[in-house]
């Protein structure tokens, strides 16, 4: 399909709700479009994964049994996953695969036997964008409101929610831009309230 292979999306805030540091799988909320936009990847054949920091685990709120439970109870809610990585670290351990370094999706890229360059990244804020960036892949950010408008601002793709970004990659990188094909300008992905700055 033009050049993706697979995609790679940050788990909080992206594919379900983000609940800050999140160790109960009774709160996973997939956010609006989620399963349709996995669904559309499966039906082509183009491999789908995860990529996610957990910090809570660096910093002593979440165990890493946590973190799997909560990670399963996304795949029974959102389906299988071709390749699934974590980062347990904090910000200040220096480790290669948190994002915004690249090591998550290099070793994503690994395990699906593709390279970093046929991988897209869907995520919610710049780190997400920044590690795509790093790798090699293409980056596209989705925001949310809590997503900070300098992000915004340095994605080089932006689009309005899920399903409208995973239609554009798989209608090829020429239907990238700014603002992906078919979106709302930048602003509107914010909604008219609701944006807390």
């Amino acid at each position: 399909m033009n050049g993706i292979d697979a995609v790679l999306f940050d788990r909080d805030g992206t594919l379900v709700h983000d609940v800050p540091y999140n160790g109960d799988p009774a709160l996973v909320r997939p956010v609006d479009g989620a399963r349709a936009a996995l669904g559309l990847l499966r039906a082509r054949g183009v491999g789908v994964g995860v990529v996610t920091n957990q910090s809570g685990v660096a910093r002593g709120l979440l165990s890493t049994a946590d973190v799997r439970r909560v990670d399963e109870r996304v795949r029974e809610l959102l389906g299988p996953f071709d390749v699934w990585a974590v980062c347990p670290h904090g910000p200040d351990d220096g480790c290669p695969c948190r994002k915004p370094r690249p090591g998550m999706i290099l070793w994503a890229a690994e395990r699906l036997g593709t390279a970093p360059e046929r991988i897209a990244v869907i995520g919610d804020i710049g780190a997400d964008v920044a590690a795509a960036r790093a790798a090699g892949a293409l980056g596209v950010l989705v925001p949310t409101p809590q997503t900070r408008p300098e992000e915004v601002a340095a994605a080089g793709h932006v689009a309005a929610d899920l399903t409208t970004a995973v239609r554009a990659l798989l209608r090829g990188r020429g239907a990238l831009g700014r603002v992906l094909a078919d979106e709302r300008p930048v602003a509107a992905a914010f909604g008219s309230a609701g944006r807390t700055g």
